[in-house]
């Protein structure tokens, strides 16, 4: 879980208008956060399972923003995945 601070600085970072916190580029933030807070956690605790599932899932749910972002605004998906530095 991330704390309340951080949360609160990645929606700012990321949202479109002054209320917005579900937009696409939001929720690819948060998500992107947690993965990397998650990664780091295996690579200490490599048996882990049940949070390697999670993280999986986490993955896969950010792939699919991502892709429904690119069909629909496609420079606003590659605005995003400079700023948050991802491999696409």
């Amino acid at each position: 879980m991330l704390k309340k601070t951080k949360k609160a600085k990645i929606i700012e970072e990321n949202k479109s208008h002054k209320t917005d916190t579900g937009s696409a580029d939001v929720q690819i933030g948060l998500l992107t956060e947690e993965i990397k807070k998650l990664t780091s956690h295996l690579r200490t605790h490599p048996k882990d399972n049940h949070s390697r599932r999670g993280l999986l899932g986490m993955v896969s749910k950010r792939k699919k923003l991502l892709n429904w972002l690119k069909n629909t605004n496609e420079s606003k998906y590659y605005r995003l995945i400079k700023k948050l530095e991802l491999k696409k």
